[in-house]
């Protein structure tokens, strides 16, 4: 288990069984809540929320540029996040990118409501087992193409295909997938310390502007505010590998 720790928000991640699952997360805002920015976000997640005596089950949708949000103090959150290529047929990624979250209705003695049946809620222990139920339901699936156009493996179809099945299973193109997975990655370099002119050739930007323009868009600050000290906080950073 690993625990990334900054000025920034903080998480405790695991790994996951399911081949349908990036990774699955846990945090609690304590006396840490407030304004934050949200970074752009490649992966779709279900998150599950207790404050204030409830629990609420958000499906939330990747994110394609940064935006200021907000974290209640006292508030507990887990969350499943999603391989590329997995996606609920009834909910794709696109219906709830940009923070168009879905917030599932409650039901009683600690479940929700999906698909006509009420569901209990999952939590961090049992994550694994709740999404090997969804995907024998059908109510998850997963698209091999996705895997296959990320890792660069030659398909036998039309390109056309191609990027219509990528924009269905994940709600963006392959050009924005990598775009936000760079910055991200061009994110947690500085953060270990590198310099901006390293980060560029690390990262694969073409110069210093180029990756100022793509920080300040998918990340929500210049390379020279990340590394100030007493600047507004940033979302969860979790492991980040180029794709």
């Amino acid at each position: 288990m690993a625990v990334i720790s900054s000025v920034d928000l903080t998480c405790d991640e695991r790994p996951s069984d399911s081949s349908f699952v990036e990774r699955i997360w846990h945090s609690h805002t304590g006396d840490g809540g407030g304004s934050f920015i949200s970074m752009a976000e490649s992966h779709w997640s279900i998150v599950v929320t207790r404050f204030s005596g409830r629990t609420m089950l958000t499906v939330r949708g990747p994110e394609t540029r940064a935006t200021p949000a907000f974290a209640p103090d006292g508030a507990e959150f887990f969350g499943i996040m999603f391989r590329p290529g997995a996606f609920m047929p009834d909910m794709p990624a696109g219906m709830v990118m940009d923070r168009r979250d879905v917030t599932l209705p409650e039901g009683a003695s600690r479940s929700f409501w999906l698909k006509g049946r009420a569901w209990q809620f999952p939590d961090y222990e049992n994550a694994d087992t709740f999404v090997d139920w969804l995907a024998r339901e059908n109510l998850l699936v997963y698209d091999p193409v996705v895997s296959a156009v990320l890792q660069g493996q030659p398909l036998e179809m039309s390109q056309r295909t191609v990027q219509r099945r990528v924009l269905q299973a994940t709600g963006l193109t392959h050009g924005t997938l990598s775009q936000i997975q760079r910055a991200r990655n061009a994110l947690t370099l500085l953060k270990e310390g590198k310099s901006i002119l390293d980060v560029v050739e690390q990262a694969g930007y073409a110069d210093q502007p180029h990756m100022t323009r793509s920080l300040k868009h998918y990340i929500g600050q210049t390379p020279a505010q990340i590394l100030t000290e007493g600047r507004e906080k940033l979302s969860f950073l979790f492991k980040t590998t180029p794709f």
